[in-house]
């Protein structure tokens, strides 16, 4: 049976970078650093929100990588500071309402985001950190990683979590871990479409990295596009989705980079983007 984890993380951060940054060839890394668990605690929420922000409007940046130090990918919510509200006027309601709104909002922030967000996994993924992996783009395990919605042990069912987890993989899959709240392996995520791949843990940095590279190389437009249009017409049906990217698509072929990555493939040459 899946554990719960008794988070351990300290009650003052001091100067710590909850979330370190770094930009390399158009690829900005995203770290959690709040290790053992990297809860996303508020604090941990508005981090990761100013980040996504920060990098919609950097020109630099073409793909992000969400990963995070330590053994434990993330734990989902800080358990201890949730449970600190109990002593509230309103027993928590208020508080309860606001986190889950902000952590809702960062997982919307991820989906939306005109970036390709890829989630580099070691380690356990739970609860809102496995609505984390699914809310990403794609996403790379390594061996070591496993993953749950293991809410239902502790009477605190994974509802948020559940919005991600139940639009990348099928309806009983979901159910499954959500009602048993067990731990599933990498090969098994894999199967049911929560994550992309599985490497050895050593080359997991490399391979995701690799990934991201071979993204940043397109056309940011173009990727904007259609990331935005996969996200909207998922959920239509036939025809509406087949009127909805049509127009997207005759909209792009009207786009600089449109225009030259054509060019450049009748010509045999390497397109030059512009990201228009």
């Amino acid at each position: 049976m899946a554990e719960i984890l008794k988070i351990k993380t300290p009650d003052d951060l001091g100067d710590a970078v909850l979330v370190q940054q770094k930009l390399d060839g158009g690829v900005l890394r995203l770290v959690l650093n709040n290790p053992p668990a990297n809860t996303l605690s508020e604090a941990m929420l508005a981090a990761m929100k100013g980040a996504l922000e920060a990098a919609e409007s950097d020109s630099a940046v073409r793909v992000i990588i969400i990963a995070a130090n330590g053994h434990l990918f993330c734990a989902g919510h800080d358990l201890k500071e949730l449970s600190t509200h109990r002593e509230d006027p309103d027993r928590g309601r208020a508080y309860f309402d606001e986190l889950m709104e902000k952590c809702a909002t960062v997982m919307q922030a991820i989906v939306n985001h005109p970036k390709p967000v890829i989630a580099e996994v070691n380690g356990l993924a739970t609860a809102a950190g496995c609505q984390l992996v699914a809310s990403a783009d794609l996403a790379i395990a390594s061996e070591d990683a496993t993953f749950c919605t293991p809410g239902v042990h502790i009477g605190l069912f994974c509802s948020t979590p559940m919005v991600a987890l139940s639009r990348n993989v099928a309806r009983k899959h979901a159910m499954e871990m959500l009602l048993t709240g067990e731990a599933i392996t990498p090969s098994h995520a894999r199967e049911i479409g929560l994550i992309n791949r599985v490497v050895p843990v050593e080359y997991l940095q490399k391979i995701t990295l690799q990934y991201a590279r071979n993204i940043a190389s397109k056309s940011s437009h173009t990727l904007k596009v259609g990331k935005q249009a996969f996200y909207q017409q998922i959920d239509m049906n036939l025809a509406d989705a087949y009127a909805h990217t049509a127009t997207v698509m005759a909209e792009n072929m009207m786009a600089q980079d449109a225009k030259e990555g054509i060019g450049a493939f009748l010509e045999d040459r390497k397109p030059e983007w512009s990201d228009e």
